[in-house]
């Protein structure tokens, strides 16, 4: 791309997902260096860590080692850090190197408490604090609806539902959106229907997706979510990650390099360094393959 030139789409590389649900802990050493060659892809944003329970996800408990680590010098891609509460925001917007808070706001009340330990109602309270958080510190508050295109508990689900707690978010402020297919039920006539309509509704909003998919639907998902109008899109090379519960062993993450053969087959423009890439292609197999991971 020339100098100046927007990217036509964000991508946002996960390694904080590809890793959390590890068993093993990945030496900080090792993340600081992966996370490194990450930055200098060219990636819109990093999701690089997470200020939560670090018994709840022990795998980043070193979140602020490997932030002292990272080498931003010359840098344009952003950093994003999860938190899950009030207290990991006030503590995750003290840091200048931050550029975005995500939050993961669930549609599914039951796995809003499983996730943050609290129901919707007072999940909602919490975006509150975080969205004036990060005014304040000025920062930008991104909120995931998990389970936004269904769940594996019987609650209530329709696209209405996620329309309706979408719009209920962006009037609290906050500008940016992802859609997670938190367990991989995601249809593509669903993805479709729920980012028109919440594209032609949310003015001034930036959604995204957050895609966990299987090896032989990824096309489909991510297809239907760029022909509906996303470009904002979470991914993780190799495809590492996703959540534990979605119950299949084959659903992982948005594989960075999918999206980026899809991305290259639309003529697509977008910030990217083909040797770094490949460099980090490289890296995370010593980082993933279990070579690096600490037994507990």
């Amino acid at each position: 791309m020339k100098p100046g030139q927007e990217s036509a789409v964000k991508i946002i590389e996960c390694p904080r997902d590809a890793m959390q649900g590890l068993h093993g802990f990945i030496p900080t050493p090792v993340k600081i260096a992966y996370i490194n060659q990450l930055l200098k892809v060219g990636f819109d944003t990093v999701d690089f860590g997470s200020f939560v329970s670090a018994k709840a996800i022990p795998q980043l408990s070193d979140t602020k080692e490997v932030l002292a680590g990272l080498d931003l010098t010359g840098i344009t891609t952003k950093l994003l850090a999860i938190v899950a509460n009030n207290r990991g925001g006030d503590e995750a917007v003290q840091f200048d190197s931050i550029s975005y808070i995500g939050f993961p706001f669930s549609v599914s009340e039951t796995f809003q408490k499983r996730n943050t330990n609290s129901g919707i109602k007072e999940s909602l309270k919490t975006v509150e604090h975080l969205q004036q958080l990060c005014v304040n510190k000025k920062k930008k508050l991104v909120v995931y609806l998990s389970m936004a295109f269904g769940n594996p508990y019987g609650d209530a689900w329709s696209p209405e539902i996620v329309s309706h707690w979408a719009k209920v978010i962006h009037d609290q402020g906050v500008e940016i959106i992802s859609l997670a297919d938190t367990v991989g039920l995601a249809k593509a006539a669903d993805i479709s229907k729920i980012f028109t309509h919440l594209l032609n509704e949310l003015k001034g909003v930036e959604l995204g997706v957050h895609l966990h998919c299987r090896p032989d639907d990824w096309r489909e998902k991510l297809g239907a979510a760029w022909q509906s109008g996303c470009r904002r899109f979470d991914s993780a090379i190799k495809g590492y990650g996703g959540c534990p519960m979605a119950g299949d062993t084959l659903t992982g993450n948005l594989a960075t390099e999918n999206l980026i053969q899809y991305l290259k087959e639309g003529n697509v423009s977008f910030s990217f360094d083909q040797n770094a890439f490949q460099s980090a292609m490289m890296a995370s197999a010593g980082v993933f393959d279990g070579s690096s991971i600490v037994k507990s």
